[in-house]
């Protein structure tokens, strides 16, 4: 104990009383698409975003194992102190190719490689320009994004969530404002599923000389051709995660050589950071393998048809599914009180669809993010929907 708990509880307390108190609990994977919860009970997952089910595929786990009695269980240090292993310096030239640039550098994670490379951006527009950074973000970039913004110490010229419109108008305005133009988005937003115009928005980008930022988080390995993602040609730089559809954990930032050269030399969460642990890239590595195989994209396809019939059959109850268009499917419900209430009725149901709440989402937007994988089948679907209309019937207002 420390003589300031009675602060912090006070601070838990109010969190309580407001729906918006979260807790981490044991849930244990199975290959049949279930996840074991400490009781034993088992649940469907349509919450994580193992979008095509390969953090348990055993070529990953094979890999890493493989990469891990070659490089070691740990990176020793920071690439700059201790170098990289081989098969990093490969896989990066893999993942540039993925993306379709001239290279791309690995970061621990994906909340890593966006709260680095805003100010790393921000600073050569010092270094080099003379002036600070113009920085214009949709409205629901990550949250790792806006920190990054914070630690360059720039305020973000906020657009309208994918109003391209609204973003040329803004760089109108600024044209004539000194510094490096800086454009924020993401190709599919996580709690919404929709996905932005990257056509239009590198157009406006263009004629306005601005840097697009494009976070592929949701979109790699599961949309596109092969899992490529939705930025390939568009983008000046592409963040893609391994955590999400290549069903590992770590980042990488894909752009030209001087571009990622700049990151690695002014960037400081890979100057300082330990570089990820081999076996984590041997997993990547393998599921780099299996994106271009016939058998993932027929999941890929699959994934698509069962999003679809999931927003019909959800839609057809009269519920919200906001603009979704991918595999992530929103159920909006408004307060935290209701949402936690259906989520909890679905467990007992016997299905996990968490509840989102701020401040994920703003004040009156919560949900449960339904999210459907490669291993799941029509019937499971089908079930979740029966289920959600129970919860309905039970009178949880959705």
């Amino acid at each position: 104990m420390t003589r300031f708990d009675p602060l912090f509880q006070h601070g838990l307390e109010r969190l309580t009383e407001q729906g918006r108190l979260r807790t981490s609990r044991s849930l244990d994977p199975r290959a049949d698409a279930q996840l074991v919860r400490a009781d034993g009970m088992a649940l469907v997952d349509f919450s994580s975003n193992d979008y095509l089910g390969l953090r348990l595929h055993p070529l990953l786990r094979d890999r890493a194992a493989e990469w891990g009695a070659r490089y070691g269980a740990g990176s020793g240090a920071s690439r700059l102190v201790s170098g990289t292993c081989s098969g990093a310096v490969q896989l990066e030239a893999r993942l540039a190719a993925l993306k379709g640039t001239e290279a791309a550098c690995i970061f621990s994670s994906g909340w890593q490689a966006n709260a680095t490379l805003v100010p790393a951006l921000a600073r050569l527009s010092a270094a080099v320009l003379g002036a600070p950074a113009v920085i214009f973000a949709d409205k629901l970039i990550h949250a790792s994004l806006y920190q990054g913004c914070a630690a360059a110490g720039i305020q973000p010229l906020r657009f309208r969530h994918n109003d391209v419109a609204h973003l040329a108008t803004l760089l109108e305005k600024h044209a004539d404002t000194p510094g490096l133009k800086i454009v924020l988005t993401e190709s599919v937003f996580s709690m919404d599923g929709d996905r932005a115009d990257l056509p239009a928005l590198a157009a406006v980008c263009r004629a306005h000389n601005a840097f697009l930022c494009v976070d592929e988080a949701h979109a790699t390995g599961i949309l596109g051709e092969n899992g490529r993602g939705l930025a390939h040609g568009l983008a000046d730089l592409v963040v893609g995660t391994f955590s999400k559809a290549l069903g590992c954990m770590g980042a990488f930032v894909a752009s030209s050589n001087p571009v990622c050269q700049w990151l690695m030399n002014s960037g400081s969460g890979y100057i300082f950071s330990t570089a990820p642990c081999p076996m984590v890239l041997g997993a990547v590595d393998a599921a780099l393998d299996l994106l271009p195989t016939p058998e993932l994209e027929q999941t890929r396809t699959h994934v698509a048809a069962l999003s679809a019939l999931l927003r019909a059959q959800v839609q057809g109850m009269g519920l919200d599914t906001g603009p979704s268009s991918t595999q992530i499917v929103p159920i909006i419900v408004g307060g935290e009180q209701t949402a936690l209430q259906a989520a909890q009725a679905m467990e007992q149901a016997g299905f996990l669809t968490v509840a989102i709440r701020p401040p994920t989402v703003p004040p009156g937007g919560c949900r449960l993010r339904v999210v459907v994988h490669g291993f799941h089948t029509q019937t499971q679907v089908l079930a979740l929907v029966d289920a959600l209309r129970n919860v309905v019937r039970q009178g949880v207002t959705v």
